[in-house]
């Protein structure tokens, strides 16, 4: 499948690895950087969705997503670790989407209310419909958020290409472990400012976030090819 990605801001925290432990499958190792481990929410919206050989689809090629996701690998029959994300839930402004990715991805989607204004500073909004709950209601995000630096490519064995250049994503789901691999360019990242008024994305997953990111990114568009799920276990 062929999509596009645009104005996305990577809200990375540093947690404890025994935190993200407690929450992936076993099937997972949690992948740290220098001894620890991320979680990251990710404002974004998607345009240009479509099936190979088909024509960005009407009702579902262009709607606001927005992420919860850490890092993991997977050691495969030949014995090599193979990095990856893990979406710890995936919130979107379309129904179709939603239930379209659950269905064929077998990821954790859920409706949500969502809105996204601005070119130079974006506004994003977001308040899920249905699905987990945060202590006092639905998650939300609200913020807005703007680059600040020019455009660059993370440097090898760096936090950001640690955090960023990922080419795989792994879904749990009716304890079955499945892997969708994922190609695209370097990521085209620039330095971030964000004043972000609500975010309780992550309290559902028992987990509280510090007052304060540790790390902001920005970048404002990537073309990506996503292909079908494979069952590892």
């Amino acid at each position: 499948m062929t999509q596009s990605w645009h104005d996305l801001l990577f809200v990375h925290y540093a947690v404890e690895p025994a935190a993200i432990r407690a929450i992936v499958p076993e099937a997972l190792a949690v992948d740290l950087y220098r001894g620890t481990a991320w979680i990251s929410v990710v404002p974004f919206w998607i345009a240009n969705l479509r099936p190979p050989g088909l024509p960005p689809l009407p009702v579902i090629s262009r709607f606001p997503e927005l992420n919860v996701r850490t890092y993991v690998t997977y050691r495969t029959e030949e014995g090599v670790e193979k990095p990856g994300v893990y979406f710890f839930s995936l919130d979107a402004g379309n129904l179709s989407a939603v239930w379209g990715a659950r269905l064929f991805y077998r990821l954790p989607y859920w409706h949500a209310d969502m809105k996204v204004e601005g070119t130079d500073e974006i506004r994003y909004r977001s308040k899920r419909i249905h699905g987990p709950k945060a202590k006092h209601g639905m998650p939300e995000w609200r913020g807005s958020y703007a680059p600040t630096a020019a455009v660059k490519t993370a440097t090898p064995g760096s936090l950001a290409e640690f955090l960023s250049e990922r080419y795989c994503l792994y879904a749990w789901n009716r304890r079955r472990l499945y892997r969708a691999e994922i190609h695209h360019l370097p990521w085209p990242l620039q330095s971030a400012a964000a004043d972000i008024a609500a975010d309780t994305m992550v309290q559902p997953l028992g987990l509280d976030l510090p007052p304060q990111p540790d790390v902001l990114s920005f970048s404002r568009s990537l073309k990506v090819l996503i292909w079908p799920p494979e069952r590892l276990l």
